[in-house]
């Protein structure tokens, strides 16, 4: 069977390479000049307009509500020591606040007196969560070396503490 060379002979491919070059940079000087429409300007505006807010992108832990006590056990810790570090380490209420403001419902919590019987403070306070049958627990004080949190079961009777706890009516 003959073998057929449909490619131009040698002295014509360099013509018909810069006739294809040639021809595509005419169609992109064309396609520079055809008119286009000028973009519609807005009437002057007296007030600046809005600055763009971003979304805030979550950098820390993150409540899980239809998670387990084990998943939100990060976001308990997070909380317990930052408040742990701050002014208000021993106060039973800013750790309730700092909770419900991290998401955690506040009507399933309870708390420890922050003061003795006889008006000394605390030599500890806990306070909890109780989520889903299982307690996320935390314990700070000057007898604790260091802000424990900790998922434990819920008590038979119900609840995380043992013992005295006070209403959470704030």
């Amino acid at each position: 069977m003959p073998r057929y060379d449909v490619r131009p002979p040698r002295r014509y491919r360099a013509r018909l390479l810069a006739l294809i070059a040639g021809a595509s940079l005419a169609v992109a000087a064309l396609a520079g000049c055809t008119p286009v429409a000028p973009a519609p300007t807005a009437p002057p505006s007296t007030s600046p307009p809005p600055a763009a807010t971003p979304t805030p992108t979550p950098t820390g832990p993150v409540l899980f509500p239809d998670g387990t006590a084990d998943d939100n056990l990060p976001l308990f810790a997070h909380v317990v020591e930052t408040v742990a570090a701050g002014e208000d380490a021993v106060a039973g209420r800013a750790y309730v606040d700092a909770l419900v403001a991290a998401g955690f419902d506040k009507t399933a919590m309870q708390v420890t007196n922050d003061r003795t019987t006889v008006g000394n403070p605390a030599d500890s306070i806990q306070f909890s969560v109780l989520w889903d049958g299982e307690c996320l627990v935390g314990q700070v004080g000057p007898s604790t070396p260091a802000p424990t949190a900790v998922v434990l079961p819920e008590l038979p009777e119900g609840g995380c503490l043992v013992g005295v706890t006070r209403d959470i009516d704030w």
